[in-house]
C-alpha cells in the first residue's frame, strides 16, 4: 500500500458535508486528488449515497462511517491518486476485507477516481457552485462531465446531483437571532445577519455575513432562490411585516417568523389588507421552528435549523412543508 499521512486524531475532516469547497482549495494548490463517493448503501448505514470524500497531500474532507471504514479509504485513495486508475470498495457483506465491518452492519460501495486540477468538470462544478446553478456531476473514472442536464452513460459509477450551497437569512440582531445565524453557519449554510441600521461592524461570528439593509434591499443584494431560508426575528413589529413583504413573494423555499402564536395575526393583518395573495401566507413558518418546547436562544436556533434541514430532506415534521427546494425553483 502507498504510503499517506496519517489522518488526524480528531476527524474534524468530518464536519463537512460539501466537499466542494475543499475541491476549490485543492486546485487552487494545483493538485490532483482522489473524489471518493458512496454509490450503494444496503442495511441503513450511517450515510446515504452521494456522500463523498476529498483526499489530496494536505487534505481531507468528508466522512462515510464515522471511523469504521476512512482509514481504509485513505488507503486505497492514496493508491488511486498514485495510479490514476479508479476503483470500487465494498465494505460489509462480499467484502475483500472481512475485517473491517460497519458496526451497524450495513454494506456499502465507494468509488474512486483521480482528478486532476484542469479537469474540465472540476472546473464547471466548481463553476457552478460560484454561481448557484444545480448540476449533476458524472464519470465512469475515466471520462467525466459535469452539466445543468446530463443523462448517464451505461459505464457511469457516479451519477451525483450538486445544488447550490443553502442559504439562511436571518433578520434580526437581538440574542436569537445571533444563535441562528451562528447554528447556521456552523451547519453549513451559506448565511447573512440583516439587522437594519444596525451596529456599523458586524458580530464577530465566523462564516457570518452581515447587513444593515432594509429587509427588500438587503435581500436584494444577497440574492434570494429556491435554496434560501429567511428567518424573521426581531422583535420588531414594523420590521417584522417589511420583511415578510420581501420574503413572502420571493423564491425562497423557506420563511419563518418568530413570535408568539397569539400575536401572528396582527401581524399578517396589514399585509393581508394590503392584498397580499392567500397562497403566499402557505410557506409561512410561524410560530417558527419546531416544537421542542425550549425558548433559550440556542434552544431556539436548534428548532429553526431543525425545521429548515427537514424541509430540505423532505420529512414530514408537523408544520413543515415537505416541498423539496428543488421542486420550488
Amino acid at each position: 500500500m502507498i504510503e499517506r499521512e496519517p489522518l488526524p486524531e480528531w476527524p474534524l475532516f468530518g464536519m463537512t458535508g460539501d466537499v466542494r469547497p475543499t475541491l476549490r482549495e485543492v486546485r487552487a494548490a494545483g493538485l490532483s486528488c482522489t473524489l471518493a463517493t458512496l454509490i450503494a448503501v444496503e442495511g441503513g448505514g450511517p450515510r446515504p449515497v452521494g456522500t463523498q470524500m476529498v483526499f489530496a497531500p494536505g487534505f481531507v474532507a468528508g466522512y462515510f462511517s464515522g471511523g469504521c471504514v476512512e482509514s481504509d479509504v485513505a488507503d486505497h485513495a492514496a493508491a488511486c491518486l498514485a495510479d490514476g486508475e479508479p476503483r470500487t470498495l465494498v465494505y460489509g457483506e462480499g467484502s475483500p476485507w472481512p475485517d473491517i465491518q460497519l458496526l451497524c452492519g450495513a454494506r456499502i460501495e465507494i468509488f474512486l477516481e483521480r482528478v486532476a486540477p484542469d479537469d474540465d468538470a472540476l472546473a464547471e462544478l466548481l463553476s457552478a457552485h460560484q454561481d448557484r446553478r444545480p448540476v449533476v456531476w458524472v464519470s465512469d473514472g475515466y471520462t467525466r462531465q459535469c452539466a445543468e442536464d446530463l443523462s448517464p452513460w451505461p459505464e457511469a459509477a457516479v451519477v451525483r446531483d450538486h445544488d447550490p450551497t443553502p442559504r439562511l437569512i436571518v433578520v434580526g440582531g437581538d440574542p436569537t437571532a445571533i444563535a441562528i445565524a451562528q447554528l447556521g453557519a456552523q451547519s453549513e449554510f451559506e448565511t447573512t445577519l440583516v439587522r437594519p441600521k444596525g451596529p456599523a461592524a458586524g458580530p464577530p461570528i465566523a462564516g457570518v455575513a452581515y447587513s444593515r439593509a432594509e429587509p427588500h434591499e438587503a435581500f436584494a443584494a444577497i440574492g434570494v432562490d429556491a435554496w434560501t431560508a429567511i428567518a424573521i426575528a426581531t422583535h420588531d413589529l414594523e420590521t417584522d411585516r417589511a420583511a415578510l413583504r420581501a420574503a413572502l413573494p420571493s423564491a425562497a423555499s423557506y420563511v419563518g417568523l418568530l413570535g408568539a402564536r397569539r400575536r401572528i395575526a396582527d401581524r399578517l393583518a396589514p399585509l393581508r389588507a394590503e392584498g397580499a395573495p392567500e397562497h403566499l401566507f402557505a410557506k409561512l413558518h410561524a410560530p417558527i421552528g419546531l416544537a421542542i418546547g425550549g425558548k433559550a436562544p440556542w434552544e431556539v436556533a436548534a428548532s429553526v435549523i431543525g425545521e429548515i434541514m427537514a424541509l430540505r430532506y423532505a420529512r414530514p415534521s408537523g408544520s413543515t412543508s415537505t416541498t423539496l427546494p428543488a421542486d420550488a425553483a
